[in-house]
């Protein structure tokens, strides 16, 4: 069993003809993800990558039988990028673009939720990859080496950081899920925490946030109530941030007491959550919780 994408995932790239989606298409292919096809208005019927080329998700649905989407479209279109995918059947709806529109994106969601039984990651976020089976993103593949760790995380380059010490420990990846750092995504830490909670090839969790929002606290709540089934290693980015001022991602801002690094970090202690205060120290404080 996996998390939401494996090697029998058959993906199509929406956006698929552009610069962004042809690159890492390609690398989604190198590393053997199952991609089926792409979607590009206006070109379909032709070929790209040596895969078929849709004019819509719906035919990308009813010829190659996606079940996956990744998306690389302008900020502008974006949202009716993702509304597509639901509408034509795609249960996992991966969203790479940074820049939605935040009206635009509260409507998506809504509208994707409506749907049911989809799930949508993003937008702003480097995807989701499973180690040895699927990458659906823009992560550097090679870092994930396959094991039983899963990984979720706010931060691109954190999750790429914390997979590099978890394989150097001489562990590995089950799922790593970059659920992105817009104020407006689709699956916030706590969904995304419990998908692997529930995943019997899981056997910890490493839990990577940031100043800004409640979802890592709302994540540690939902551990503490649930009993802790599985050790949660947890990180919280910018503890030297200021207050009012955004920091990276757009949801990176700190909007009161609770929002900064020090609060969510207490909440997370409380929550009986090994919390690691270095980004550096990801990997080793994974090890000493696994060892307890």
């Amino acid at each position: 069993m996996s998390v939401l994408v494996n090697k029998n995932s058959k993906v199509i790239v929406q956006g698929f003809t552009g610069s962004e989606g042809s690159f890492h298409a390609q690398q989604m292919i190198e590393y053997g993800t199952n991609v089926v096809g792409g979607v590009t208005p206006g070109k379909g019927g032709s070929s790209h990558l040596e895969r078929p080329v849709f004019n819509t998700v719906t035919e990308a649905v009813e010829k190659a039988q996606a079940d996956t989407s990744i998306i690389f479209v302008p900020p502008a279109f974006a949202a009716d990028a993702i509304m597509e995918a639901a509408d034509a059947g795609i249960k996992v709806i991966i969203c790479i673009t940074e820049g939605i529109p935040v009206n635009d994106m509260i409507y998506a969601k809504s509208y994707v939720k409506a749907k049911g039984n989809v799930t949508l990651i993003g937008p702003n976020c480097p995807g989701v990859i499973t180690a040895g089976e699927a990458k659906v993103g823009i992560m550097p593949g090679f870092i994930f080496k396959a094991g039983r760790i899963g990984i979720v995380s706010k931060s691109g380059t954190l999750t790429y950081e914390a997979a590099d010490q978890i394989v150097k420990a001489g562990l590995g990846i089950s799922t790593a899920i970059g659920i992105g750092g817009d104020p407006i995504i689709g699956t916030p830490t706590k969904d995304a925490v419990e998908l692997l909670m529930n995943d019997p090839e899981t056997d910890a969790i490493v839990m990577i946030g940031e100043i800004g929002g409640s979802y890592e606290a709302d994540a540690a709540r939902w551990i503490k109530q649930t009993g802790n089934k599985k050790p949660v290693v947890g990180f919280i980015a910018g503890q030297t941030a200021p207050a009012g001022r955004r920091m990276g991602h757009a949801g990176a801002i700190i909007g009161g007491a609770d929002d900064t690094a020090a609060a969510k970090i207490k909440i997370l202690q409380e929550c009986g959550i090994h919390v690691s205060l270095s980004p550096a120290e990801i990997g080793d404080t994974l090890v000493k919780a696994l060892k307890k």
